[in-house]
Order: C-alpha cells, then structure tokens, then sequence
C-alpha cells in the first residue's frame, strides 16, 4: 500500500482539492494530513471527512516541517505502508506527478526525488533571488558533501519502506531544508539507489511561504555536519545499520 504523507499549518483553503485530486488518482493511495493544530481548521475539516483512505495525526504545536514529517513516517511504519510519499500542501508538488514517483519505486529506486533541476530549471512564480538561492544551494550542497543530485533540498519525495527504516529517521535532527538534505544524504551514505524524476514546480498562490533565515542558517551548517557524519569523505558507503 502506498501512503501520502501532508503536513499542514493553516491550509484549509489548499487541502479540499488536493485531497480530492490525490484520492482521484487511479493508483490506490491513502492520505495522512499531519497536522499542527491550524487555527484555521484544518484539522477539523479532515475529521469530517469519512473516507477510510483519508487519515489525520494532529500534533499540539507547531514545531517545524521535518518532525511533522518524521511523525508521518512513523506513523507509516506502523500501519506497514510499503511506499511513503511526502508532499506539500499547497499544490507547488502537483498531484499528476504522483503516479511517476510511485512508478520509480516500485520499478527499484529506493528513493524517488521529484526534481526542479534535472534536465534545466523547472520552476513557476518563484521571484528570481529565491531561484538563485535555491540553485545555489544545491551546488552548495553538491561541493561540500558530494551528494550527487540535481535538488537536494526539494521535498516531493517517494520512500521505499525499508530504505526509511534503515536510515533511522528517529535520529534526524534537521527540520527545514537541512531535513530535506539530511534525508536524502543519509540514503546515499546507505547507499541505496536515489532516482530524480523531472516535475515542474509552481509556487503557492494561496497562503504564506513557511520560509525564514532561520531554516536557511540550518540548511548552511548541516551540510558540514553531514561531511564529518561521513568520516569527510564525499561518497556513498554500503548498506549497514549504523544510524
């Protein structure tokens, strides 16, 4: 079974149609909105809704995007979902990209990233010195550990469940971009196999960008992190169960 995972913070005008896109897909997909006691609703909107593929983990406070995401992870695990999809929101990770993520998994990849970088630049209604950072980043990232894809800090992203659990996400310590990087480089460190699918990703039109200096600052010193988490050696190593 494959699982979707959503986190949320006062998205009730964006979740309606997305989970009715998502829930319209021909590949059987359940949903799990984790969701941070939005003051809008949000939550409470889920839990009207009766649909056994439609599922809610509400978390009491806001405590950044990666432990929402380590929290619908678990939650995966437990409930034995074979493929975790991780998405945002707010439509920039489009539903008609779903079905070729899961396809890459389920054709061997251990890890399907949806990338704004592969193949050219791939992105809508960003202003150009958000472009600019975000491509910088991903070289930045690229050069100092090695990690050897196109868009390291993107989060449409498809796990196979084992490569979740041999990465030990109970012990991820990043929560904005730097999670992003942070997943991602422990999967290569693993040395699973990563495949980047091209998407076309489009800004948010309806609410506010969960973006700050702060998740910028994170991002910057967790790819040092990283490099010495590795023994400062830029390659992937083989599969085994150090976390």
């Amino acid at each position: 079974m494959t699982l979707i995972v959503i986190p949320t913070y006062n998205e009730l005008n964006n979740l309606p149609p997305l989970v009715e896109k998502l829930l319209a897909l021909p590949e059987d997909v359940h949903l799990l909105i984790v969701d941070d006691s939005s003051p809008d609703g949000t939550g409470a909107w889920v839990q009207e809704q009766k649909n056994q593929r439609l599922h809610l983990l509400s978390r009491q406070q806001k405590n950044g995007l990666g432990r929402a995401y380590i929290a619908g992870f678990q939650w995966a695990l437990e409930h034995d979902y074979d493929i975790i999809l991780q998405m945002d929101a707010d439509f920039s990770h489009s539903p008609d990209d779903v079905p070729k993520l899961i396809a890459a998994v389920a054709a061997g990849a251990d890890l399907a990233i949806g990338s704004r970088y592969i193949h050219g630049v791939r992105v809508i209604n960003w202003p150009l010195r958000r472009l600019i950072l975000s491509v910088g980043a991903s070289y930045y990232v690229h050069t100092v550990t090695g990690l050897p894809i196109h868009d390291p800090t993107g989060g449409f992203k498809c796990w196979r469940r084992q490569t979740l659990e041999a990465i030990k996400i109970q012990n991820v310590q990043s929560n904005g971009y730097g999670f992003q990087i942070e997943m991602s480089h422990r999967t290569w460190r693993k040395g699973f196999s990563i495949t980047e699918v091209p998407i076309i990703f489009t800004d948010r039109f309806q609410g506010t960008s969960k973006m700050s200096w702060n998740i910028v600052f994170e991002a910057f010193f967790m790819v040092w992190k990283l490099l010495f988490q590795a023994g400062l050696r830029p390659s992937p190593g083989a599969r085994n169960s150090q976390g």
